[in-house]
């Protein structure tokens, strides 16, 4: 298996090593589960059900806003 070496303050190390011993798990067994968790897309359940689902009769669009107001931009 290939192997990642990393450079990390010392503070972070005993966060790491303080989180995989809890879980009891080595400490690359759970940097590795941290970093493909991080790669995977997780949404909350029925999260794209929700798209739509306001049925509130006072909700309504915002009026458009004005920028007659705005600073003007420097150009750079």
């Amino acid at each position: 298996m290939p192997q990642l070496s990393l450079y990390i303050d010392q503070e972070t190390l005993k966060k790491i090593e303080l989180a995989a011993k809890k879980e009891k798990i080595s400490i690359s067994q759970w940097v590795k589960g941290k970093l493909q968790s991080s790669f995977e897309k997780k949404w909350p359940d029925n999260y794209f059900q929700l798209y739509g689902s306001i049925d509130d009769k006072s909700y309504k669009k915002p009026d458009s806003l004005s920028f007659k107001d705005e600073s003007k931009r420097e150009a750079f």
